[in-house]
């Protein structure tokens, strides 16, 4: 009995690291999501600009714009953000209890959850 508690305890943490490598990618493709936004989005440079002092000028606009993005909207939870807690939750000895939460909501997946459910599941989640 001893092998097969290891290989469960294996197949565990095989599927924490999935959901955790999950989560590094929504965050990548997020991130370049946002970035290609940023740059279709910037005004078009002026003719007149060129050298130092444009750029530091376009630095600016870089670094004023994402925290001005960030403080009036306030962006849904996605799949990767929820999964990415989850896992962690996962990995620190709370398998069972995400998978009691998940089975709370309906699912047997996080895949599975209503979107909308996701703010209810990552406040309980919090809690363990």
């Amino acid at each position: 009995m001893g092998k097969v508690k290891l290989l469960l305890d294996v197949i565990g943490d095989l599927r924490s690291l999935a959901d955790s490598l999950q989560a590094v990618a929504d965050a990548v493709a997020d991130s370049e999501a946002a970035e290609t936004e940023l740059t279709t989005t910037k005004e078009p440079e002026k003719a007149g600009k060129t050298g130092k002092s444009a750029a530091k000028k376009d630095a600016a606009k870089k670094d004023a714009k994402p925290t001005a993005k960030q403080e009036p909207e306030e962006k849904p939870l996605t799949l990767g953000e929820v999964r990415a807690v989850l896992a962690e939750k996962s990995r620190s000895g709370h398998t069972e209890e995400v998978r009691e939460l998940l089975a709370k909501h309906g699912a047997d997946k996080l895949s599975e959850i209503d979107p909308a459910e996701y703010a209810a599941l990552l406040a309980e989640a919090e809690v363990l």
